[in-house]
């Protein structure tokens, strides 16, 4: 018995401490956000004013919020959709084919992943200027431009910052795949192969389901950790313009507390709170497979 409470009150200090900062900077935190969103209140000012609903019913009626919730909803879907199309099939040719210089790539393809967001803006800044970038000098050779293509125009700014937020994440997610591909027996391929299946049929029919809980897993962070990627990518390249054409929903909520709305900027970080979460919930449940083993 003694034995039995000396390691449950390890337990209990190992845990504390963390369970006291998670208290403290997470739980605190999203109540008073959640709490603020229903006041009226100055950034700097102690004044509050109970306002219940009205800060959620303004943004209804908020069309910069809502182009703002439009511009977060595509990041999220393309930049998701593409990076995980990518990310799987390289890590297929990667991990199945013989190619030479495998390490050499998984290293090139990798290294956009521990860039900074910032370096990252900063160098495809450079590529879409639109005097002596390197995407304008390169269409340049090939085809006479009477006006240079403005590549972070209200036109083309969104796919603009897709393309620089893919290029940073697909080596990521390339190596973990690999990583779980790596596992399956090569029995399991060569059993196929002799029934007549093909390198894609395999991929599809034996690879994706065996990995899919990994695949599973990381859809889930993929999606929150984009919205948050998607807010920094926007404030170092653009900022939301121009014209507000690549705002996104945090960004905008900054610009309303710094505007001195603290209260509508909070009803603001509640509505991207519950979005995440339903998201999450959606992708978990529409996700869901039975699990297979090997």
């Amino acid at each position: 018995m003694n034995k039995n409470k000396g390691f449950r009150r390890f337990l209990i200090l190992c845990v504390a401490p963390a369970s006291i900062f998670f208290f403290l900077f997470m739980i605190v935190p999203t109540f008073q956000v959640f709490r603020m969103s229903f006041f009226e209140k100055g950034a700097y000012t102690p004044q509050e004013t109970f306002v219940g609903f009205r800060n959620f019913q303004m943004l209804l009626q908020d069309t910069k919020f809502i182009r703002s919730m439009q511009n977060m909803i595509l990041l999220v879907v393309v930049v998701t959709i593409i990076t995980f199309a990518f990310a799987l099939v390289f890590a297929g040719i990667l991990t199945r084919e013989t190619i030479r210089g495998q390490n050499f790539f998984r290293i090139i393809f990798y290294i956009p992943n521990i860039l900074s967001v910032v370096v990252i803006s900063g160098i495809f800044s450079a590529i879409y200027k639109p005097e002596n970038g390197m995407l304008n000098s390169i269409i340049g050779l090939f085809h006479k431009m009477q006006d240079p293509i403005l590549w972070k125009g209200e036109s083309l700014v969104m796919v603009s910052i897709i393309i620089a937020m893919i290029w940073q994440a697909i080596g990521y997610y390339m190596v973990m795949y690999m990583a779980s591909m790596s596992s399956v027996p090569v029995s399991v391929y060569e059993s196929a192969g002799l029934d007549g299946a093909g390198r894609i049929t395999q991929f599809f029919q034996i690879t994706l389901p065996l990995i899919w809980t990994n695949i599973r897993t990381t859809l889930t962070f993929f999606i929150i950790s984009t919205i948050n990627m998607a807010f920094l990518f926007v404030k170092a390249m653009t900022s939301g313009g121009p014209n507000g054409a690549s705002d996104v929903t945090l960004n905008y909520m900054y610009s309303q507390k710094d505007a001195g709305l603290y209260g509508y900027s909070m009803a603001i970080g509640v509505v991207i709170f519950l979005f995440s979460f339903a998201l999450s919930a959606l992708v978990n449940r529409v996700t869901e497979r039975e699990t297979l083993e090997f």
